[in-house]
C-alpha cells in the first residue's frame, strides 16, 4: 500500500502482526471486543488482564505505547458522559469527598470506562497495523457486500482529490477578498458546495466510463497478496483464546 493512501492511525512496520492477513485481524478484533464487553463489570482483575493482552500484542507489533495511548483521545466524549453517571444515577448513594454519588452510577461509569478504553486500545492497535487498502481487502474476503467495499474503495482513492479541490476553491475565494465570516455570505458558501458536488459527480461519471472501457465488470482487482493460513488464524486469534477463559472465570466467580 502506498503511503499516499495510508491513514493517519497507521504505524509503518514489518512485524508479524503487520504481515497477518487483514481478515484474520478483523475477526480477531471483533471477537476480542465482544469478550471484553461480555465480562461482568465486577471483575476488576479481568480488565487488567485484558489491558495486558492488548499491550503485549502492541509490543509484538513493535507499536510504541505512547503512539497507542495518544489514540485514546477519541474516547473523551465517553469519559465525559461516564463522569456524569454517578451524579445523576438513582438508588443507593454514598458520599465521596462530600459529594453524594449513586452507587449504580459509579458501577456504570466504571463499566463504560473499562470496556471503552480496552476496546479503543484494541481498535487503535488494529488500525496501527492495517492499511486502508488492507481493511477493504479484509472486508471483501469476509464477504461484506461488494457494493459497499467498492464505494469505500473509491472514497479512499478520491478523498485526497476532493480535498485538493476544496483547497483550490478556498484559495480562489480568498484571492478575491472573500472570507465567509458573515451570515449573509452563506449563499456563496452554498454555491461553492454545489459546484464541488457537481465536479465530484462529473469526475465519477468519467472515471466509471473509463473503467467500463477497460473491462470493468463490477469487481476490483484484489489488493494485497497475503492469504490467511491456519497458522495466521491461530496467531491472530491468540489474544481471544487467552481472553475467553478470563471471561468465563469472571462469570464463575460472580455466581
Amino acid at each position: 500500500m502506498s503511503g499516499s493512501h495510508a491513514h493517519a492511525l497507521y504505524y509503518h512496520g514489518h512485524s508479524a502482526v503487520h504481515r497477518l492477513a487483514p481478515e484474520t485481524k478483523l475477526v480477531a478484533q471483533v471477537l476480542f471486543v465482544l469478550t471484553v464487553v461480555a465480562t461482568p463489570r465486577e471483575a476488576f482483575w479481568a480488565f487488567g488482564l485484558y489491558a495486558c493482552i492488548v499491550l503485549a500484542a502492541a509490543a509484538a507489533a513493535a507499536i510504541p505505547i505512547g503512539f497507542l495511548l495518544r489514540r485514546l483521545a477519541i474516547e473523551v466524549p465517553f469519559v465525559a458522559f461516564a463522569f456524569f453517571l454517578p451524579l445523576v444515577g438513582q438508588g443507593e448513594r454514598v458520599d465521596v469527598l462530600g459529594i453524594s454519588l449513586s452507587v449504580e452510577g459509579l458501577w456504570g461509569a466504571w463499566n463504560i470506562l473499562a470496556k471503552a478504553t480496552i476496546g479503543v486500545m484494541a481498535s487503535a492497535l488494529l488500525a496501527s497495523t492495517t492499511t486502508t487498502a488492507e481493511f477493504l481487502t479484509g472486508f471483501d474476503r469476509l464477504h461484506v457486500p461488494r457494493a459497499l467495499t467498492s464505494i469505500a474503495s473509491f472514497m479512499v482513492r478520491y478523498m485526497d482529490v476532493i480535498a485538493d479541490d476544496v483547497r483550490r476553491m478556498r484559495i480562489a475565494r480568498l484571492s478575491r477578498g472573500f472570507e465567509g465570516r458573515w451570515i449573509w455570505q452563506a449563499r456563496a458558501i452554498g454555491q461553492t458546495a454545489g459546484a464541488l458536488f457537481i465536479r465530484a459527480y462529473e469526475r465519477g461519471e468519467r472515471v466509471y466510463l473509463a473503467m467500463l472501457s477497460r473491462g470493468y465488470a463490477g469487481t476490483m482487482p484484489e489488493i494485497g497478496e497475503v492469504r490467511a493460513t491456519p497458522r495466521q488464524w491461530l496467531t491472530a486469534l491468540a489474544p481471544t483464546f487467552v481472553a475467553l477463559p478470563v471471561c468465563v472465570l469472571a462469570w464463575m466467580q460472580r455466581s
